[in-house]
């Protein structure tokens, strides 16, 4: 979440932000360039380059403020969505709204990251894409599948949600969550079984991926956790198998990422001059940043910002991931 200002008048603006509150010039997101940018009363941004951007279709029904390269067309983020609620599905609708709006973050981190998407037109059978889905009108899990990733969009609603974080015992349980998770998948699938030497070293840290999935879960439902999970494990859940114990360090790298780089950009947080190791990274600007966010949450009555405890095996996952960025 970078700390930006309108270009017009120089007020600050935000992410999500369509016009400037202050002067209500009309702003777009330019995602190659990751600025919220100034466009003309016809919907237009035009670079230093001449090339010309244009509002995407999507602005009215999902709140998409990204810049499409086509006049009526979408942009990036929403052409990875190959299904929606249908236009007469008005809940659907709005909660296809919170579920897009997490999707775009998610979208902007990996851009930070370098983290390379591969769009279902580029690779037919492996490309990443959302399937966007209402359990109100039919059975759906979460997950992902060869670059499909499914979201249950009943998981906007804080009350369903709550419920849901209850039943699993979870202690953290949000929509940008599911998203991070669920990408955690297909990156592994991309930069980590695609290449043997990463493959190796991630069955040392997270274990033989080979395991029956299917018997894995069920152990996991019947027996639950090791006693001893915490030890190396960030997570109950990431227990149940070497798929789900990546793809939970993957969503909690991105979670400490995108925090720090949020708190640095208003001051909450030192900046180095070069970028550091992870684990020095972790130990001298996440550990003392996170324990300062909880205490701010206790402050004010709610449960701490990140309810976690980061093990050295852990550590040593979430360093793997960490060398996964381009």
């Amino acid at each position: 979440m970078k700390k930006q200002s309108c270009s017009a008048c120089g007020s600050a603006v935000f992410f999500e932000n369509s016009a400037c509150l202050s002067c209500g010039t009309r702003l777009g997101y330019l995602r190659e360039t990751g600025a919220v940018v100034v466009v003309d009363e016809q919907g237009r941004h035009r670079d230093a380059s001449g090339n010309v951007r244009h509002v995407c279709a999507n602005l009215q029904l999902s709140g998409c403020t990204w810049l499409a390269p086509d006049d009526g067309g979408q942009c990036f983020s929403c052409d990875l969505t190959r299904t929606r609620p249908n236009d007469q599905d008005a809940k659907g609708l709005t909660q296809f709204l919170v579920a897009e709006r997490a999707k775009r973050q998610l979208i902007a981190e990996l851009d930070e990251l370098r983290l390379p998407i591969v769009t279902r037109a580029e690779d037919p059978e492996k490309g990443l894409a959302f399937d966007l889905l209402s359990s109100a009108h039919e059975n759906v899990v979460i997950g992902h599948a060869d670059g499909i990733i499914t979201i249950d969009l009943a998981e906007s609603d804080d009350a369903y949600r709550e419920k849901m974080r209850s039943q699993l015992d979870e202690p953290y349980r949000t929509m940008l969550g599911h998203f991070r998770h669920e990408v955690g998948h297909y990156f592994e699938d991309v930069l980590v079984f695609g290449d043997a030497k990463q493959t190796r070293r991630a069955r040392e840290l997270f274990g033989d991926d080979t395991k029956d999935y299917q018997a894995e879960i069920d152990r996991h439902y019947s027996e639950g956790a090791p006693a001893d999970w915490e030890r190396s494990y960030i997570s109950r859940y990431a227990t149940m198998h070497p798929y789900e114990d990546f793809a939970e360090c993957f969503a909690h790298y991105l979670h400490i990422t995108d925090t720090i780089d949020t708190a640095r950009e208003y001051g909450l947080a030192p900046t180095a001059p070069k970028p550091l190791p992870f684990r020095t990274l972790v130990s001298t600007v996440w550990l003392p940043l996170s324990i300062a966010l909880n205490q701010v949450n206790r402050s004010m009555g709610s449960g701490d910002l990140y309810p976690f405890v980061l093990p050295d095996a852990v550590i040593d996952k979430l360093e793997f991931v960490h060398g996964l960025r381009g």
